[in-house]
This record gives C-alpha cells, sequence and structure tokens, in this order.
C-alpha cells in the first residue's frame, strides 16, 4: 500500500454514533409534550435546528458541538412544549461521547495495522480525547473542530491534519460513514475517500467515494 496515513473520521466510523440516545431523548419529549407530536418530527425538528447552527459555525462564529447541542435542544423542547430539563439531557449526550461502544472491526483494524492513524472529528476536543482514553486506542494525532474553528466537511480539519502528519495530499486517504462530511470533504480537498457503509445504505450523493467498505478492517486489505 503506498498510502502512509489512515485519516479517520471516528463517530460511526470507529465506534457507535448517538443514535440510540437521541431516540430516547425525542422519546421523552414526545411523552412530555404538550403537543401531540410524533417522534419524527421531534427528531426532525431537532435535527434542522442543529444543521442550521453547525453551518454557521465557523472563524469567528464558531461554537463547539455541546453548545450546538445545547441550544438545538433547548429549542426543540421550547418548540414541543416540554418541561424536561435539557441539562439532564444533555448529559445524556455527552455521556456517549466520552464513552462510545466500539465496534468490533475497529478494535480488529487497530490490532492489526501498521499505518499511522489520524483522528479528524467534529465532536470537541475534550470528548474526543475521552473516548480514545476509554478504549485505549493508539493513534498518530487528533484534529478536532475546536482545534480549527470549522466543521467537516469544509476544508480547515483537512489542512491541518496534512500539516500535522506533514504528508501530501495523494499519500493519505480519509475513512469516513458520512457522505456529505467525509466523503465529500475529502473529496473537495482532492483527497481519496472512503465511504464506510456499516448498514449497506443506498448510494445518494453526486460525488462517489474512491472506495466503500462495511467494516473498517477491510482497511487492512485495501490496494490503493
Amino acid at each position: 500500500m503506498s498510502i502512509k496515513a489512515f485519516f479517520l473520521d471516528f463517530y460511526g466510523t470507529v465506534v457507535h454514533e448517538d443514535g440510540e440516545i437521541i431516540s430516547n431523548i425525542c422519546n421523552q419529549i414526545k411523552n412530555n409534550s404538550r403537543t401531540e407530536a410524533t417522534l419524527t418530527e421531534i427528531g426532525g425538528f431537532w435535527w434542522k435546528e442543529f444543521s442550521n447552527l453547525f453551518q454557521e459555525s465557523h472563524g469567528e462564529t464558531f461554537k463547539t458541538q455541546r453548545v450546538l447541542e445545547t441550544i438545538s435542544l433547548k429549542n426543540t423542547l421550547s418548540n414541543f412544549g416540554s418541561t424536561l430539563d435539557d441539562n439532564v439531557l444533555s448529559e445524556l449526550m455527552f455521556n456517549h461521547w466520552m464513552q462510545p461502544s466500539i465496534f468490533n472491526d475497529s478494535l480488529e483494524f487497530f490490532k492489526h495495522n501498521t499505518i499511522p492513524v489520524y483522528i479528524l472529528s467534529n465532536i470537541d476536543t475534550f470528548d474526543l480525547k475521552k473516548a480514545i482514553e476509554f478504549h485505549n486506542l493508539k493513534v498518530n494525532g487528533l484534529i478536532t473542530s475546536e482545534d480549527v474553528k470549522s466543521y467537516k466537511p469544509r476544508q480547515e480539519m483537512f489542512e491541518q491534519a496534512l500539516k500535522i502528519s506533514n504528508l501530501s495530499k495523494d499519500e493519505v486517504i480519509h475513512v469516513g460513514d458520512s457522505l456529505s462530511s467525509d466523503v465529500n470533504g475529502a473529496i473537495n480537498m482532492g483527497i481519496k475517500s472512503v465511504w464506510i457503509n456499516r448498514n449497506n445504505k443506498e448510494f445518494k450523493g453526486k460525488e462517489r467515494p474512491s472506495f466503500v467498505i462495511n467494516r473498517l478492517d477491510e482497511l487492512l486489505d485495501l490496494e490503493v
């Protein structure tokens, strides 16, 4: 393999996403709501609120993931007339970010991989470090949204990763589960991309990834 480093997304790629926690919170809001809203409506509103804040967060207007989550959750509780404590609900999210479950194939990858690994994550630095310590993962570097005051798919995080690794675009490959943040972000930077499609989702995008895998340990046999 000619690749000299893996750039890895973390949540959804190495460890489990927070989908179950989000579903749990939405269910609590539904049961406490003054409206007849469905889980889909609650989840959709929350995601839209978060996405709008997320897209506006860069440079001087940057806000951490914890802040974005807290604001969007407060807005969601207010919109559906829920009296639940947003701080209590937010802690459920934060605890998951610090101690997420890890995929078994990720453990296999880290056990046998010999190529440098750099983690590129939109999650806050504190939470990412806690999660990596929790699973005792050995990585060569961490680059978070806080470091660059920007979120993937914007280019700043990829640029910082190249700088820290002291490698060129054609010497690395970026791996992630998000077509928008990871695949498109890497493609826009001229970096080879790997879409980890754990649930065999249908491809819906304009730019196709360089490779598609279902398990992280498939990287060990990837011919680049």
